[in-house]
């Protein structure tokens, strides 16, 4: 009874996850959110399987303190939840750099990154989205973060093509 209850639940797991996911296979567009500072970021998607594709984005950062600019790459992979909905999971990495406006000192960063978050596709073509990225900074010294850490969560808006 064991095996077949679990044979069973095998099975359901596999149906649930193996259905076919429709991400397109590009995107472009902005991701609007705050890490310290109202700023955006420039955005690609580009899809590298039915349910995998790489995202790099170019942002900017402006606070009372600090400007910053960085590039990162990210990995993600895509799941399908119902309808034009979709949530997704990535890792990645990039580089920056920064200015301290009050203190007039500047340098660069490298950053390593996790992506989580939810997204809908619409008939037309256009893709919302919703995530949180937790970011890990090294190379900048406390003029730029004092605990060099810095929780991304954005809005994303992107035609896809």
């Amino acid at each position: 009874m064991k095996k077949l209850i679990f044979t069973a639940v095998a099975l359901f797991g596999f149906a649930m996850f193996s259905n076919a996911q429709e991400i397109s296979k590009n995107a472009l567009g902005l991701r609007l959110g705050d890490n310290d500072g109202f700023g955006g970021e420039i955005s690609y998607q580009r899809a590298l399987s039915s349910n995998n594709r790489l995202e790099l984005d170019l942002g900017w950062r402006n606070s009372n303190n600090v400007d910053a600019f960085k590039l990162i790459g990210l990995y993600q992979w895509v799941w399908n939840i119902d309808g034009g909905f979709n949530w997704y999971a990535g890792v990645g990495g990039g580089v920056g750099s920064w200015n301290n406006k009050r203190a007039d000192v500047n340098g660069s960063y490298a950053v390593l990154a996790g992506d989580i978050g939810i997204e809908y596709n619409f008939d037309i073509p256009l893709l919302l989205s919703l995530d949180f990225r937790p970011e890990f900074y090294f190379g900048g010294n406390d003029d730029f973060r004092s605990n060099n850490f810095g929780p991304d969560i954005a809005l994303g808006i992107r035609f896809q093509f």
